[in-house]
């Protein structure tokens, strides 16, 4: 049963009443004819205000009440049932329309395909994250790049968790995706396109789940991007402003350098990276002034390229003049020049300019250096001009006091300190005085150093001693004087040759026990030299070579007086290296043969004899613990040596790569004659640990002798800096 209400503000409930049905259809026409007139459909905007033609305004908020008597009897159906309704009312039930196969339908206005996707692989970041790419090979070949840069600057990556909700993970979504066309526009796909896809966040069963009737759960969400590089566009034309004005053979190394040419793809990265080389290049060309502008790209569609305008301006070409200080006192111009891997009239370079700088620093007498380059001469037609490079610097503190203080198994306890001044003596005379006091040695010495004497890297260097050493081999109290003149290399100009020469003058009081079975005191030795030294380095690091070679050639005449006799030799020494990388592993052998010739063994001082074992020759024996021994079992040298080595370098990862095993066999052989006769040979094998540092590998050799003899330890550890060859 049906009970009306109101059906106007101000209506009455009416009571149930049961109208014929003939009466029913004229009380809703009439009904309908009061509520909408003929006038509203003539003018509807005046009915709909409230007037009309027939009259003024009406009051349209009390409507006139319109009751309508039901019969109490009558039963409404089924409300769902429209077709029962419609024929309750009279009124036919519509046609079907047919469907139009030229038009569209719902599902697919509602969800159009706006590009043709190929097809895809799918590259998952993490849980959250999906890139997929074209599958076609060859259709986006900076994908690896791509993927490692967008990694790192995801802001999902940056800062997704397992926690975000549906929100946070949309926002930041969003943030990736301009992120991604950026990149695609730096890599040149100016018509590339990225969809995003948000997955997830929404409560939802398992295949299995569902099976076993669990409850829902909550699916993490997802993002995906669909990213469609389109055309990569090139660069058109290529407009570097004055730079096109320059003669061929200036402009051409120039071009190289920037590495950017018409019909190259368009790649943001190198537009910046090939700046910076113009720029270096411009100042190793002779072009100390020259500017690079900031770049400009001009993108067009139609032709899929970028006209790239970069302004140059040269700013004239200049040879090096004279090298300024502004302290000449502590450090002059003319040592600076001296200093500096450059003549007065050569093409200026930038980079000759800040080897100098560095050369400056490792003087250690400056804290800080600043070079300005100054036009002197302005170029002249085809005539470069003159530039000078006025150098300032700040002085740092010259004096330095150290001391150490150590323990160790050979040589028991050592206390050593030294002071020093660096520059007592401008420019780069330094003077050292050093003393040592120690179970097995002493040492008192006093030590003059010029530095870059004449040219770069040459050093001049006079050294007094007195010192007594105690080992299981040598046993002396000697004075000295030592001079040398060098050329070196070291980590900032590593040199092809390096060389030495020198001479010294020495007295020295020494143990020498046996002769032919018969106990001797204390001998006395004064013995002369000169000395020279070469080195021939073709390696590829002076610290941890990886390849190459290294041959070092020693030679010394010396004369000797001892017990009234007078004795002359020669002590000659050739040391080799060879470096040999396969893979990541790197094999490193050393040979090394010497000989004393021209004296007997009993006219040599034995701190002048030959002697084998240790860290540097053969690892597992004891510091000159290899060679013949006398009848108190002490090492005794000899006249000729014979030494041979081979390691593998293996790196392990640990570290970021910092941590090398190193197995190790070396072998070497004493003589009492000048040639070796192979009578004591000694035999070493292990391994070690390098640890890399920016100062050269920390080295840990555990070495154990294959054939020891009773005064060998079983076991010998080495620690030092450096490779053991």
């Amino acid at each position: 049963m049906l009970t009306t209400g109101s059906l106007a503000a101000g209506q009455e409930s009416v009571p149930e009443t049961t109208p014929p049905p003939a009466q029913t259809e004229d009380i809703e026409t009439q009904r309908l004819d009061d509520l909408i007139p003929q006038s509203a459909a003539e003018n509807p905007d005046d009915w709909a205000a409230g007037r009309s033609d027939d009259g003024p305004e009406e009051d349209l908020a009390e409507p006139e009440s319109i009751k309508v008597e039901l019969d109490a009897s009558y039963e409404l159906g089924n409300p769902f049932d429209i077709e029962g309704a419609l024929n309750e009312l009279g009124i036919a039930e519509p046609e079907k329309l047919t469907a139009d196969p030229d038009l569209p339908s719902f599902a697919d206005i509602d969800s159009p395909t706006l590009v043709d996707l190929p097809d895809l692989a799918e590259f998952d970041l993490s849980d959250q994250l999906v890139l997929a790419f074209p599958a076609e090979a060859g259709r986006f070949p900076e994908e690896a790049e791509f993927i490692a840069r967008f990694r790192a600057l995801s802001a999902i990556e940056a800062l997704g968790s397992e926690e975000d909700t549906v929100p946070q993970l949309a926002a930041r979504a969003r943030t990736d995706a301009d992120l991604l066309n950026a990149m695609l526009r730096n890599y040149g796909y100016y018509n590339g396109e990225v969809i995003r896809q948000l997955s997830g966040g929404r409560r939802g069963f398992s295949d299995e789940a569902e099976s076993n009737g669990e409850p829902a759960v909550d699916r993490d969400p997802k993002v995906r991007f669909d990213v469609l590089p389109g055309p990569r566009y090139t660069f058109g034309a290529v407009d570097l402003g004055i730079l096109d004005a320059l003669p061929e053979s200036e402009r051409a190394p120039l071009l190289e350098a920037f590495g950017i040419s018409s019909g190259d793809p368009i790649y943001a990265d190198r537009i910046v990276s090939g700046g910076s080389r113009l720029r270096f290049a411009l100042g190793q060309n002779g072009y100390p002034f020259g500017e690079v502008g900031a770049p400009d790209l001009l993108i067009d569609h139609s032709r899929e390229e970028g006209d790239l305008t970069l302004p140059v301006d040269p700013g004239g070409r200049f040879v090096f003049g004279d090298v300024t200080s502004d302290d000449p006192e502590f450090l002059s111009g003319r040592h600076l020049g001296r200093i500096a891997r450059f003549d007065a009239g050569d093409l200026y370079q930038t980079g000759m300019q800040a080897d100098l700088r560095r050369a400056i620093l490792a003087t250690g007498l400056v804290s800080s250096v600043a070079i300005t380059p100054r036009a002197v001469t302005p170029p002249e037609g085809e005539e470069p001009g003159e530039v000078a490079l006025d150098v300032e610097i700040e002085r740092a503190p010259l004096r330095t006091i150290s001391g150490a203080i150590g323990f160790g198994t050979q040589d028991g306890f050592k206390l050593e300190g030294a002071w020093e001044h660096r520059n007592l003596f401008p420019p780069e005379g330094a003077l050292r005085l050093r003393g040592i006091i120690g179970t097995r040695e002493q040492l008192a010495s006093v030590t003059f150093r010029r530095s870059n004497f004449r040219a770069r890297d040459q050093i001049l260097t006079f050294d007094a001693f007195a010192s007594a050493i105690e080992t299981e081999a040598v046993d002396a109290r000697t004075v000295a004087l030592r001079g040398s003149f060098e050329r070196v290399s070291n980590l900032l100009f590593q040199k092809p040759l390096s060389w030495q020469l020198g001479a010294e003058v020495l007295y020295t009081d020494e143990r020498n026990r046996v002769t032919d079975g018969v106990e001797l005191p204390r001998q006395e030795f004064l013995i002369g030299g000169l000395f020279g030294r070469a080195t021939l380095d073709g390696s590829d690091d002076l610290l941890d070579p990886r390849s190459g070679y290294r041959l070092t050639l020693f030679a010394e005449p010396e004369v000797s007086r001892t017990l009234g006799e007078v004795s002359t030799y020669l002590r000659a020494r050739a040391d080799a290296s060879y470096y040999q990388p396969l893979g990541n592993i790197v094999f490193a052998a050393r040979f090394a043969v010497a000989t004393v010739v021209g004296a007997d063994l009993d006219d040599i001082a034995p701190s002048r004899r030959l002697y084998s074992g240790g860290g540097g020759s053969v690892r597992g024996f004891a510091f000159q613990a290899i060679g013949p021994r006398n009848e108190f079992d002490e090492p005794e040298g000899g006249r000729s040596l014979l030494e041979a080595a081979v390691e593998a370098r293996i790196p392990t990862g640990l570290f970021d790569g910092a941590i090398e095993v190193v197995p190790f066999f070396d072998l070497g052989s004493i003589s009492s004659e000048a040639r070796p006769d192979f009578d004591v040979v000694r035999v070493g094998a292990g391994v070690g640990a390098r640890y890399k540092t920016s100062f050269g590998p920390i080295r840990v050799d555990v070495g154990v002798p294959v054939n020891p003899t009773e005064f060998d330890a079983p076991v010998v550890v080495y620690v030092s800096l450096g490779q053991a060859f």
